[in-house]
């Protein structure tokens, strides 16, 4: 088994940014001006901040994918604003990473937040 702490750092993180489109918007009632970010397009920008926070430590022939997501959207963004999402890694057991995820609206409020597990596996082919 490799012992992976030998590669990723304690302290690995990353942070993203993007700017809230409309594809990653919801607006059931499809009213105009009430685009806000959606849970899922929130989630996708916190699971790829956690793979950039550890892929380019990875050993050749390894990935991740992730197997445990609990979030908490806190507040809404509307079209056009930017989202800032952090993500550090808490834990390292094996092959499971563990990391703290935040998001932070354009006056620094924080507008998500939570923990997002990934495995690392071996790449076949």
């Amino acid at each position: 088994m490799v012992d992976f702490a030998r590669y990723i750092p304690p302290d690995a993180s990353a942070e993203t940014q993007r700017r809230v489109s409309k594809a990653m918007s919801v607006n059931p009632p499809r009213r105009p001006g009430g685009e806000v970010l959606s849970t899922p397009a929130l989630v996708l920008v916190m699971e790829r901040t956690c793979v950039r926070a550890c892929q380019r430590y990875l050993p050749p022939g390894f990935t991740t994918v992730g197997y445990h997501l609990d979030v908490r959207h806190l507040a809404p963004l509307r079209m056009g604003e930017v989202v800032r999402v952090r993500a550090r890694l808490e834990a390292l057991e094996g092959n499971k990473l563990t990391f703290q995820v935040e998001a932070f609206g354009p006056n620094g409020q924080k507008i998500g937040e939570g923990i997002h597990r990934r495995a690392i596996i071996p790449i076949k082919g």
